[in-house]
């Protein structure tokens, strides 16, 4: 068994799609952010939700359906107390929700902006190995090989190199998915066994520690 050092990264990207739609405001189609707001109205037994949306032109609104006439029995106890309290979280998540939306819009917007943790899970003494596991809470407009490469510095040419010479491979994951957005679940495995460089280098950058 190789000795490892196991790092998990959590990305989280920043700002919400922002969907496409006629608006009445500004005579056209335009982008809209969520408000962070979700509505919830009764009629009878029969609930409806929404997650309230606002143009970036003149702020009129637009409420994306969760569900409609939904009987209150039906409805998931945690889901229906998100939406009486406005649960940020909640609503956050549900702003990602990209088959929701492509549902009602054919044109997202999508934002590469996001932030990153980085954990140490465990770490073997005189490693050779580093193994990289993502956790991605909601949907990422980021390639594979860019993370990596903005993260550990390194060239994406040289990160090919590295999964061409069998240096580098995805555990969990496509053939190709270097070249595919991230995903929760994805395990990347660098041999670093010949890199005299990597507890000097790629630890820091892997840990989120100041070189």
């Amino acid at each position: 068994m190789c000795a490892k050092l196991r790092v998990r990264w959590t990305i989280t990207p920043q700002i919400p799609p922002q969907p496409w739609i006629n608006c009445n405001g500004c005579g056209g189609p335009r982008a809209f952010r969520s408000s962070g707001k979700a509505r919830l109205n009764a009629n009878g037994r029969s609930l409806d939700a929404w997650l309230i949306y606002r143009c970036v032109g003149c702020d009129k609104t637009w409420n994306r359906p969760i569900f409609e006439r939904r009987n209150i029995r039906d409805i998931d106890p945690r889901i229906l107390a998100a939406l009486q309290s406005n649960d940020p979280l909640w609503i956050r998540a549900e702003a990602f929700d990209l088959d929701a939306l492509r549902r009602r819009a054919q044109r997202i917007d999508e934002f590469p902006e996001f932030s990153i943790v980085k954990d140490v899970l465990c770490e073997a003494c005189d490693w050779t190995h580093l193994e990289i596991e993502l956790m991605v809470p909601v949907p990422a407009r980021l390639r594979l090989d860019r993370l990596l490469a903005s993260e550990l510095s390194v060239s994406r040419t040289r990160l090919q190199a590295l999964s061409e010479q069998g240096a580098l491979c995805i555990v969990s994951g496509h053939a190709d998915s270097l070249r595919r957005r991230i995903r929760a679940g994805i395990v990347v495995e660098l041999d670093l066994s010949a890199d005299a460089g990597r507890e000097g280098l790629w630890r820091p950058r892997a840990a989120g520690m100041p070189i």
